[in-house]
């Protein structure tokens, strides 16, 4: 992701926006807080972003299950490593892109408070002037609303977002 944002800005692109959910909002969550220059916005769904916390925790379900695929963060070598990407644990101080962050109360595979606490941290340390926004669905889980509008209204609240904030150059 990073490769091809780098190759974008290169040639000019005038923005580069970046979406990610679930565990691809982890990856995405990963690149806004370590390249924040290559993004103007970022669009986060149900964002696996505080990977160290919510693996440690056995009581969390699927934690354990998952063990195999993310690392054992009680394990020196695994901690290590998942520190080194972990969205939450490398927010620094500086600018970040504008960002939009959705999650649902329902949520069995990423709990609502991954989300909650990215963002409070990443509004917390941010030193520009950007939109940092926080959605969270009373009435979903991982996949949204069950109602056949809700993933139109997602879209819509999606793009708004994407279209309101290229034109922010912060």
């Amino acid at each position: 992701v990073i490769a091809v944002a780098e190759y974008c800005k290169r040639h000019r692109a005038l923005s580069v926006t970046l979406e990610g959910r679930s565990a691809g909002g982890l990856t995405a969550g990963a690149c806004t807080v370590l390249r924040p220059e290559l993004f103007q916005s970022v669009v986060l769904g149900v964002p696996f972003v505080d990977i160290i916390a919510s693996m440690s925790d056995k009581t969390i379900p699927l934690t354990t299950g998952e063990l195999e695929e993310w690392g054992n963060p009680h394990e020196e070598s695994y901690y290590n490593y998942m520190l080194q990407y972990s969205p939450y644990d490398n927010i620094t101080q500086t600018k970040y892109p504008n960002t939009l962050i959705t999650s649902g109360i329902n949520d069995p595979r990423v709990q609502y408070w991954e989300p909650v606490k990215f963002q409070g941290k990443l509004k917390q340390n941010c030193t520009d002037n950007n939109t940092h926004l926080l959605k969270i669905n009373l009435d979903s889980g991982h996949f949204g609303g069950s109602d056949k509008y809700s993933e139109i209204k997602e879209t819509v609240l999606k793009y708004a977002f994407i279209l309101g904030t290229i034109t922010n150059k912060n």
